[in-house]
């Protein structure tokens, strides 16, 4: 039996919400799925060692993507003529799009499961996920995603940077997808200052490439701690999973890094500034830090400049301890 999965969102953590889900059905049908998703979710990146998924078919498609193959009326004909080629039976849609119910029909595929038509407004990214695969599976799945990597690769990863267990090693995720995400240096850096003061440590510094995130990175090299830094902003995620795998706590933004770190394994306090809360706890690993005089986090609550690191470096002290 061929199965396909589509999770069209755009995001690394939104990838890595599905996941539980997508374990799920390729266990009930004790086979290995396929999924369609985008680049920008760069699952292949990170679903490579997973069994559940036997291939990573990216979905070409966005109003940022110019020419995209997947695009408009002649993309719907490539993505249908596509699927066809793999010849799936069933097809298990996260999405309530009548486009891809229409591809699934156009590509062959006899059985097809789908979020209801027309209901994308309000859903919850979760809840809805749960309700979809309790329905057609009758499964009651928990939010826990686990990313795998393999051993080898850890064990060259501590090798390489030198990652040993005389100290406590920290992901620092300084990163994030927008301006409104990203915490001031200043608040890592006095965050730094109290562990530094309590505990023999390290710190992988997480980023990417954007122009605002390597001044916060650049800021907090400027400081005492440099040498006592280790940036991975030069290396792709497939590179930094088993660096983050081998860390002891992280502490990130509401970001890739985030996801990816509780995803593995590791504790992760997130500093959630901007978004939902449910990207910042849907995890039991996640321990999420909201803005001083908010009860609750959510799109334009605009709380970066009113993080506590003193909050944060309680929680930290918590976990470790």
């Amino acid at each position: 039996m061929k199965i396909l999965v589509v999770q069209n969102k755009m995001g690394i953590g939104d990838m890595i919400i599905y996941l539980p889900f997508i374990d799920a059905i390729s266990k009930k049908f004790n086979t290995p799925v396929s999924v369609l998703a985008k680049q920008s979710s760069k699952a292949e990146q990170f679903l490579k060692d997973n069994k559940n998924i036997e291939k990573i078919i990216i979905l070409e498609q966005g109003n940022k993507l110019k020419g995209a193959k997947h695009q408009g009326f002649s993309g719907f004909i490539n993505l249908a003529k596509e699927l066809r080629e793999h010849n799936f039976d069933k097809i298990f849609i996260f999405n309530s799009s009548l486009r891809f119910y229409l591809v699934a029909r156009f590509a062959g595929i006899k059985n097809i499961h789908q979020y209801p038509l027309f209901t994308k407004k309000n859903q919850h990214i979760l809840n809805t996920a749960k309700k979809f695969i309790k329905q057609n599976l009758s499964l009651t799945i928990e939010s826990d995603p686990g990313i795998l990597i393999s051993d080898k690769s850890v064990f060259d990863a501590k090798s390489k940077f030198k990652i040993n267990n005389d100290q406590k090693n920290i992901l620092l995720g300084v990163g994030g997808s927008g301006p409104t995400k990203r915490i001031p240096a200043t608040t890592f850096i006095k965050l730094m200052h109290l562990i530094s003061n309590t505990y023999k440590c390290r710190f992988f510094l997480a980023t990417g490439k954007d122009k605002e995130e390597q001044e916060i990175l650049k800021e907090i090299l400027n400081t005492e701690f440099k040498d006592r830094c280790v940036p991975l902003d030069e290396l792709s995620i497939s590179e930094t999973l088993p660096i983050i795998k081998s860390c002891d706590i992280s502490i990130c933004n509401d970001s890739s890094f985030s996801h990816l770190s509780s995803g593995l394994g590791i504790k992760t306090i997130v500093l959630m500034a901007d978004t939902p809360l449910i990207y910042g706890n849907y995890s039991p690993r996640m321990y999420p830090i909201i803005p001083d005089g908010e009860n609750i986090v959510t799109y334009n609550t605009l709380g970066k400049d009113k993080i506590n690191p003193d909050k944060i470096f309680d929680q930290l002290k918590k976990i470790l301890n």
